[in-house]
């Protein structure tokens, strides 16, 4: 593919006259060029994670859920209900209910993510209505924790790859724009909802595994979806800054960045002290370390962490842990 985009390139320059202008129009085609190459990689790697999604979550259905009359939170859990009820199948629901979640989802979000989420669900109702699959367990508590934990793997990996298979985290981000409440809180009173009609129409016991599933989801899409690996922001004040910074570096072979600053305490009228401001980012496993390393230098140094859910360029991914 690349060698398919040089050749269109070249053709193209070659057609250009000759001189001045022909330096410039072959600048803007190589930088054309490489914003084609970042989006068709970029193309391939979502539509392979939105792919590997419906796989799971549809042997979460397929596997797990549906042939044991389980349900599950969001906009899955509603389309399984009405499956129970109707008889009808699980593909027209996920379709029909999901719909005005898309279509609010292109005004909220943007037309590319509605169009991902649409063909998203489209292949997922195909995969369930087509695709047969044995059922696996029998077990009451295994189908509830693997069924969630399928189909929340389903779930993390659409929204990795910029789709939602449930389009209650549309409806979610939309009422948090016209409202007090969080995205958090909209979702746990959808959820609350669904168990409660779960438990009215079925049993207690139903809607408690219900519960059970969706924490199992819930847990998985929130570990698909902020990474496996954690790291630490580190934000380091001291008058060491320097001795700190090369111990990063070079005992730690971790990068950092040094912040102009000036001390903040002090009185009225009083000249504040410049200081440099380091911060880094590492890992949970290089956390004891590091602090070694300041307490080395500067036990009276000012640390502040934070969680990051993910990172990406810099040294913190190119170079192992010493």
């Amino acid at each position: 593919m690349n060698y398919l985009f040089q050749y269109i390139v070249t053709q193209v320059i070659k057609s250009k006259p000759q001189g001045k202008h022909l330096s410039k129009t072959k600048q803007q085609y190589e930088k054309e060029l490489r914003a084609a190459k970042v989006e068709f990689s970029h193309l391939i790697k979502d539509s392979a994670l939105i792919v590997l999604g419906v796989i799971s979550a549809s042997i979460g259905l397929k596997g797990f859920l549906l042939p044991n009359a389980f349900i599950d939170g969001g906009v899955t859990g509603i389309s399984l209900i009405l499956t129970d009820i109707t008889g009808l199948s699980l593909s027209l629901f996920l379709v029909a209910v999901n719909l005005p979640f898309i279509i609010l989802g292109l005004s909220t979000v943007g037309k590319n993510f509605a169009i991902r989420s649409l063909l998203a669900i489209a292949i997922l109702a195909i995969s369930v209505h087509f695709i047969e699959l044995p059922t696996i367990t029998d077990d009451k508590l295994l189908i509830a924790v693997f069924g969630g934990f399928f189909l929340g793997a389903g779930i993390g990996l659409a929204i990795r790859g910029g789709a939602v298979i449930d389009g209650t985290e549309v409806l979610a981000i939309y009422i948090s724009k016209k409202t007090a409440l969080t995205i958090g809180d909209v979702i746990l009173l959808f959820n609350v909802l669904i168990f409660g009609v779960a438990a009215y129409i079925f049993s207690t016991e139903t809607a408690l595994y219900a519960m059970l599933t969706y924490l199992a989801a819930s847990k998985t899409v929130d570990f698909v979806v902020s990474g496996i690996e954690e790291y630490v922001g580190v934000t380091i004040i001291s008058d060491f800054s320097e001795d700190i910074r090369l111990a990063i570096i070079e005992k730690m072979g971790r990068g950092c960045t040094i912040y102009n600053g000036k001390r903040g305490f002090g009185k009225r009228g009083d000249r504040l002290k410049d200081s440099d401001i380091i911060y880094t980012l590492i890992t949970r496993l290089e956390l004891a370390k590091l602090q070694t390393e300041i307490d080395k230098i500067d036990k009276d140094a000012f640390i502040v962490m934070h969680s990051i859910k993910d990172a990406k360029g810099g040294m913190i991914k190119k170079r192992p842990l010493k």
